[in-house]
């Protein structure tokens, strides 16, 4: 994702052009608009937020963190993501990914092991996250194919509450090209 394009989602013009169905908190299909640069995203409120016990407020502080430690790790798993005001108060912004919503994890992992590296890496960083609501509609392949995952504002608890659909893969050492994933240091 290019600093213009993280840009673009920080600070162009959000339409809302309707709730997500299914969603237990507020979700929003957004059109961002900034110049003559259009794109759809996906806006996440905290007004919207439904209370939970055992995680605090900030589930768009969480959608951040999960998108920074992706992009850290070099995985590319998470959409690009910020974290702005919008018409409904702050929450996240998350770069809108067209995919085929009938593949999920269990029908890549069943009918397409071409793909069973990039859902290994899906765990892993479950693992690494701590993710707590990984579920099979969460693991998305884009129409360009690239493997990533969705709604990842229940990671990062506190105490560990792995809750992943990636599963399949414990116990698996991790494979040749996810250690060369390492956290990067910029100079």
């Amino acid at each position: 994702m290019s600093a213009d394009e993280l840009a673009l989602l920080s600070n162009a013009e959000i339409d809302i052009e309707g709730r997500m169905p299914w969603s237990s908190n507020a979700t929003f299909l957004i059109t961002v608009t900034g110049g003559d640069r259009t794109t759809r995203a996906i806006y996440k409120p905290t007004r919207g937020e439904r209370p939970l016990w055992d995680f605090a407020p900030g589930l768009h502080r969480r959608e951040l963190a999960a998108y920074r430690l992706s992009e850290a790790l070099g995985l590319g798993l998470v959409p690009p993501t910020v974290i702005r005001d919008g018409p409904l108060g702050e929450g996240s912004v998350q770069w809108f990914v067209d995919v085929d919503h009938r593949q999920h994890f269990f029908t890549m992992y069943e009918e397409r092991p071409e793909l069973h590296d990039a859902l290994r890496a899906v765990a892993l960083f479950d693992v690494l996250a701590n993710n707590t609501d990984r579920k099979s509609g969460h693991v998305l392949v884009g129409d360009d194919g690239h493997v990533g995952g969705s709604d990842h504002g229940l990671c990062l608890a506190p105490e560990l509450k792995l809750r992943t659909e990636s599963w399949v893969f414990g116990g698996d050492t991790v494979p040749e090209p996810l250690p060369a994933a390492r956290p990067r240091v910029d100079a």
